[in-house]
């Protein structure tokens, strides 16, 4: 069987005569196409606007992807967003209709993607990589046409000092991927490795230097504070010129790039201030038809400095990896030269560089003494940028508490300290920019170590990684800073320097009193270095409220505080429903996707390590599985899938082009790449392949075989030993391609050959090796007799759909496209499932 599209491979052409920076588009060859063939990136144009009320902002992105082949094709985008992002929403616009997306299980909502690319329809699939990082694919966008992507999400803005700050991340910076998973040139991906299984997910292929990737953004801001409003004079943004005008409303203001077609290749960060120095605590209800959920913001007290002060130990950790070559470590050495004469006389210290290997200056920590400042400096002066980032490596050497040893250095001898002298605060502060593939399992050690010492994180750079350094400082019990490129290193040093020397406030409790709450996360609030707000989301048990009490530690003492909450205004809270909203119910509240996003990260939270390794415990997977589907909002577990469903485009399978991206500005080529210039002709142009899924996220789907079909049927190989074409499917594309050639797919010949090959005989293996009609046999989970599956059906009439209930089968998802359905089944009707003669197919769900 010849394939429908001759295979293409797709790589940069690469002026030979120069390279200075071009002032055009990336350029595309076709390798094997007609001669002289050449594309543009499929991105065209990312719009980005933002409205902030208070301290939540709503933010609407908008990609364009447009076709300039002579056939069709797949755009796969691995972009970034904020790390606190409640992704609530996505469109899909195909000429004049809009597709809602709807939530569905990651596998699921990619057999729906799959389905649906097969039958010839466009469709749009978004997954979640990281909370930061995600993939945006859109399949069958035909020549000459255009395909608009709008997603939305709600996130909290940060407040600190007076002022707040807003951040749009506009590229994913290259990741170092240990176990030699790098990508080892421009124009390349990331190679899957046991530490990082999704490696290939996270890695998109960057333009070689001196060229375009071929789009580029513009963004405006809507800053409504409501009273005290926003202080004209007090706007500012230190990475792109900006421009500001009045709003429609009194006090309300619009910030926008002022040339809006930027390069994406550096973070939007935006700062302002309001007319008055505080602003005022909030309690904001909403309720709904999925119950009463709220947000709570409370003022820290002011910091107050204690008139005794601890001893401290200090640790400075140096990321000197090739990422960091040049620019960034020159500004992180500015920092850790400022921060090391900044430390109190009775301070220890020692230094800690990380790249490929790991060097520690001293054996252990010294006095604060002139000439122990005068080696740590000449130490730290040699530093260069070069090697990997063995992030691991540095993370045991400095958190791992040390046996003790005397090592006074040569100035002289360690100061005595009496029996009843405290024992030193041990603090470490990692200087880095954060691009490693492993983040989670940097976490959960972080964490291992959080009972004796305290992380605070410095993300140094235009587009850090700020997931991984926002994590480390939440789960090291420490603060996190970050310094741009443009930023002054003596202000961050100070904030620096005035947190360890006196937290806001530690041992955080809250007491509800009468409010009667549900779910209230974080489950642990975690101790204040910085002046900002504490943010509580809840849901509400019933109608009520009362007077919170919040209390703590500060340098003065104990801290009491009470504030009264006030009862939502009607009169009781409306019944949860069974489901999430309907699919054009539109955007969600902000509150409910706030809670929702909080609780999920909670649940991945408790095992990061499981998260990294492909080894997430199932019961909370399937809770963050329940919360994505009925809250409609993207998470690691289920993703956006949207399908045109009213044509049917023509000319076989699409070519799949991987969008290029940008350099983080700063960042060193020869620091990431070692001097390459361009990768060999990378396979970005190949026809989709159907063999493989292409999710994953946190775990090893980026490299799984998609769940099985019907064996015998011609095609890639599924893991259940059968292909991923379904019978009703290929109808379909055969109608649309009208070609002899063109593959078709045979029924299987018995009712068995219907079921994956995880499928048959369970009920038997279930009786005889389960307990209590629980069995778990790798990634398949029976529950009390009862397992997911997917199920491919010729059509999905009223009459099917009736005998699929008759048998007990009970639906959580359909794609009509598709001819698709997924939920559960008793395993001991699973023969009976198999002999409908509407089915297709039955494959595990969650395999």
């Amino acid at each position: 069987m010849k394939p429908l599209v001759p295979c293409l491979v797709i790589g940069l052409l690469v002026p030979a005569f120069s390279q200075a920076r071009q002032p055009c588009r990336a350029e595309l060859r076709v390798t094997n196409g007609p001669p002289g063939e050449t594309i543009t990136c499929p991105l065209e144009h990312t719009n980005v606007v933002a409205d902030i009320q208070g301290f939540i902002a709503r933010v609407t992105v908008r990609q364009v992807f447009s076709n300039p082949l002579d056939r069709k094709i797949e755009a796969v985008y691995v972009f970034p967003l904020s790390q606190d992002a409640a992704v609530d929403h996505m469109v899909m616009e195909v000429g004049e209709r809009r597709i809602i997306g709807q939530v569905l299980e990651r596998a699921a909502a990619r057999e729906v993607y799959e389905q649906a690319v097969a039958a010839g329809h466009v469709a749009g699939l978004l997954d979640q990589e990281r909370p930061n990082i995600f993939t945006q694919s859109v399949a069958n966008i035909e020549p000459g046409a255009k395909v608009t992507i709008e997603i939305s999400y709600v996130e909290i803005v940060r407040y600190e000092d007076g002022a707040f700050e807003w951040v749009f991340p506009m590229v994913v910076g290259p990741r170092y991927i240990p176990g030699g998973g790098s990508a080892p040139a421009p124009m390349t991906r990331g190679q899957d490795t046991p530490e990082v299984p999704d490696a290939s997910r996270i890695t998109p292929p960057v333009i070689p230097e001196g060229m375009r990737a071929g789009h580029d953004v513009s963004l405006s801001v809507r800053i409504d504070s409501g009273s005290p409003a926003v202080t004209p004079g007090a706007i500012e943004s230190e990475t792109h010129a900006i421009a500001q005008h009045a709003a429609d409303a009194p006090g309300a203001v619009i910030v926008a790039l002022e040339q809006q077609a930027t390069i994406p290749n550096k973070d939007f960060v935006l700062r302002y201030a309001l007319g008055a120095d505080e602003v005022r605590e909030g309690y904001f209800v909403s309720q709904t038809p999925l119950g009463s959920f709220f947000t709570l913001i409370l003022q820290p007290p002011a910091r107050v400095v204690p008139s005794a002060l601890v001893p401290r130990e200090l640790i400075f950790v140096l990321d000197t990896s090739g990422s960091m070559h040049g620019y960034p470590i020159e500004k992180a050495k500015q920092v850790m030269r400022q921060a090391i004469d900044a430390m109190r006389p009775g301070d220890t210290f020692n230094l800690i560089t990380f790249s490929g290997d790991t060097r520690i200056l001293w054996p252990a920590p010294r006095p604060n003494t002139p000439e122990n400042r005068a080696e740590a400096q000449g130490f730290l002066a040699a530093q260069r940028g070069g090697g990997g980032t063995e992030m691991m490596r540095a993370i045991d050497a400095a958190l791992r508490p040390a046996a003790p040893q005397r090592d006074a250095g040569r100035s002289g001898r360690r100061p005595p300290r009496g029996e009843s002298a405290p024992e030193p605060i041990r603090i470490v502060l990692f200087l880095t920019d954060g691009y490693v593939g492993n983040d989670m399992a940097i976490l959960d050690a972080v964490r291992k170590y959080a009972g004796t010492t305290r992380v605070f994180s410095f993300g140094i750079g235009s587009s850090v990684n700020r997931f991984l350094l926002d994590g480390m400082a939440r789960e090291g019990r420490g603060e996190v800073e970050y310094v741009l490129l443009e930023s002054q290193a003596e202000a961050a040093v100070a904030r620096f320097s005035e947190r360890i020397a006196a937290p806001v406030l530690t041992d955080i409790q809250i007491d509800w009193g009468d409010v009667p709450v549900a779910e209230v996360y974080p489950r642990r609030i975690p101790d204040l270095f910085a002046a900002r707000p504490l943010v509580i989301h809840g849901r509400l048990s019933a109608a009520g409220g009362g007077t919170v009490t919040l209390t703590g530690n500060t340098g003065a003492g104990r801290f009491e505080r009470q504030i009264p909450i006030r009862a939502p205004m009607a009169a009781e809270t409306p019944p949860p429903t069974a489901g999430g909203p309907p699919p054009d119910a539109g955007l969600l509240d902000p509150h409910v996707s706030l809670w929702a996003r909080s609780k999920v990260h909670d649940l991945l939270s408790r095992d990061w390590a499981a998260l990294q390794s492909d080894r997430f415990p199932d019961p909370l997977k399937q809770q963050i599985v329940e919360l994505g589907v009925k809250f409609r909002i993207l998470t690691q577990f289920t993703s956006f899938v949207a399908v045109e469903e009213m044509r049917v485009t023509i000319g076989g399978e699409p070519t799949t082009i991987q969008v290029p991206v940008e350099m983080p500005q700063g960042v060193s080529y020869e620091g990431v790449f070692g001097g390459v210039a361009v990768g060999g002709d990378i396979a970005l142009g190949k026809p989709m392949r159907r063999d493989r899924a292409a999710g994953g996220g946190f775990g090893r789907l980026a490299g799984r075989p998609a769940p099985a079909a019907p064996s015998g049927a011609g095609g890639a190989r599924g893991a259940g030993g059968g292909d991923v074409k379904a019978a009703g499917v290929t109808r379909a594309r055969e109608e649309a391609t009208p070609d002899e050639d063109a593959p078709r797919t045979p029924r299987p010949e018995t009712p068995q050959d219907k079921l994956a090959a995880a499928l048959r005989g369970l009920a038997a293996k279930v009786e005889k090796e389960g307990q209590d009609g629980n069995l778990a046999i790798d990634k398949l989970r029976v529950l009390k007799w009862r397992v997911d599956v997917i199920v491919i059906l010729q059509a999905t009439d009223a009459a099917t759909l009736d005998a699929l209930r008759a048998l007990g089968f009970e639906p959580s998802a359909e794609s009509k496209t598709a001819r698709l359905l997924v939920g559960s089944i008793d395993v001991r009707r699973l023969d009976d499932l198999a002999k409908l003669e509407a089915v297709v197919a039955v494959r595990p769900a969650l395999n």
